[in-house]
């Protein structure tokens, strides 16, 4: 029986273990190793941050199909094919499919690991949510960074605690601007005329418990949400695999870390073309499965396409969104908000 090990349950992992299972195979088994017992839906985490859906409004169950462990990740024997546990525990493999997902990147910024809030997973988002919740009205809410989860979470939390005064702090000159100008400047619109101070050009230099400097202006803070850039986790960064300069693990073609063509990297820790995201994962993933099934018949690897993603989908609030298609059609306002939500909705109910 060869061993398939799956590393995190993230949606290139979920989308691994969806495929492989669908063929059938009597003689690969698939094990997941993962801190939790259900597929945390990560581009909603800022909603769970916000306060307007619950922790199981974005979950969804494993399949029953497979055996689990749970565990934290501490490191990855390639000589002896061991995945190690923080609990001792070592989980052999033939074949290692990596998904661990990233952590938040402070740009050596003096302070913000220590002072700022996360929602790159369920248990940081979690308490963030449980933060907010804990502030008086009039507190100020400080978001350092704004990409599509700043810009998300900025607007979500508008509605959902208007007592608040939301500050986001932008490295650039509008915000989303490397989407579309339509769309930043719709963004920039819709953000002040919902009274969300948007601080642009900013550089953070330092944080403390009291608030954040741009440039060398203080400005105070009640609380601060980081989201101004990731990196894959630091298991996967120390293994000594050759990184690009966002720290992600370099692969063949096929997707595999080279001179180790039994362990695949996918999502997050992998080096792509495109900024990371679910639907990445997710395409990547699938193209992964082609090659472990070539692999396990013994036949050579396909050539595999260029991945194409269908484009990107944002929510400012509940009732409004943005998008862009194929790199090149903008869309705006409500039209884009139902699209968004109909997309999450075929994810958690169809598989």
């Amino acid at each position: 029986m060869r061993k398939l090990v799956v590393l995190g349950g993230g949606y290139g992992g979920m989308r691994v273990i969806e495929r492989v299972l669908g063929h059938q195979l009597k003689d690969v088994s698939i094990t997941l190793v993962d801190r939790l017992p259900y597929h945390g839906l990560k581009t909603e985490y800022y909603a769970l941050a916000a306060g307007t859906v619950s922790d199981r409004d974005i979950r969804i169950d494993f399949p029953e199909e497979i055996d689990y462990i749970y565990g934290q990740v501490t490191d990855i024997d390639t000589g002896d094919k061991m995945v190690l546990l923080a609990s001792g525990e070592k989980v052999p493999y033939d074949d290692l499919v990596i998904g661990l997902g990233c952590e938040d990147k402070y740009h050596n910024v003096p302070g913000a690991a220590e002072f700022t809030y996360s929602i790159q997973t369920l248990e940081e988002s979690r308490k963030t949510q449980q933060a907010i919740n804990g502030l008086s009205p009039g507190s100020i809410v400080s978001i350092v960074g704004a990409g599509l989860s700043g810009v998300e979470l900025a607007s979500e939390l508008r509605e959902s605690r208007p007592d608040l005064t939301v500050r986001l702090f932008d490295r650039g000159p509008s915000v989303l601007s490397f989407l579309s100008s339509r769309v930043s400047m719709y963004v920039q619109s819709w953000f002040e005329e919902h009274g969300v101070e948007v601080i642009n050009q900013s550089n953070i230099v330092r944080v403390d418990a009291d608030g954040l400097w741009n440039h060398e202006q203080h400005f105070p803070s009640d609380l601060t949400v980081w989201t101004a850039g990731i990196q894959p986790v630091a298991v996967v960064r120390n293994q000594g695999w050759e990184l690009d300069g966002g720290g992600r693990v370099k692969l063949t073609p096929h997707h595999y870390v080279p001179e180790q063509p039994d362990i695949f990297v996918v999502g997050d820790n992998a080096s792509l073309p495109y900024a990371p995201s679910g639907q990445l994962a997710e395409a990547q993933a699938e193209q992964i499965v082609q090659v472990l099934l070539c692999k396990w018949k013994g036949v050579s690897y396909p050539d595999l396409p260029d991945i194409k993603l269908r484009g990107t989908l944002g929510s400012l609030g509940k009732k409004a969104g943005f998008g862009v298609f194929m790199g090149k059609q903008s869309l705006t306002g409500k039209v884009a908000r139902l699209l968004k939500s109909g997309i999450l909705w075929k994810h958690k109910v169809i598989k």
